[in-house]
């Protein structure tokens, strides 16, 4: 089961409203369980790069499964997936996608970019705070 455009809507004002709290204009993108996009909400000043950046954590954390943050490491020299980000030039191996799920089953991926790292990643966060699904 994919995530529903009333989920989609909830993630993106939880979001959103986070982004304005810190005063990071951001892009924040949603996509299904399938890596298709859902929903997209870009804040004005906002960079044509956060937009591609936005849709690429979506699109890693909806195929890897995981948060996007949690692949830096990984790809490092020397350890298991290094080369992953060069294999797929969708691919996102930074902090700021993260999946959504529903009685743990993935249905969907939320991704941001605006400000640095960790602000992506907190407003990230508060996205799937306002998921409603389980």
């Amino acid at each position: 089961m994919a995530i529903s455009l009333e989920q989609t809507k909830a993630v993106l004002a939880a979001a959103e409203r986070r982004a304005v709290e810190l005063n990071v204009p951001s892009v924040i993108a949603v996509m299904d369980d399938a890596a298709n996009l859902k929903g997209l909400l870009r804040m004005d000043e906002t960079s044509i790069l956060c937009l591609q950046a936005a849709l690429g954590k979506a699109y890693t954390s909806a195929v890897w499964d995981g948060p996007t943050a949690d692949l830096l490491d990984q790809c490092q020299p020397g350890q298991p997936l290094y080369g992953l980000q060069s294999w797929n030039n969708q691919l996102i191996i930074f902090g700021g996608g993260i999946p959504l799920r529903e009685r743990g089953k993935l249905v969907g991926a939320v991704g941001v970019s605006g400000g640095t790292v960790e602000e992506d990643v907190v407003i990230a966060e508060a996205a799937v705070a306002g998921f409603v699904g389980g």
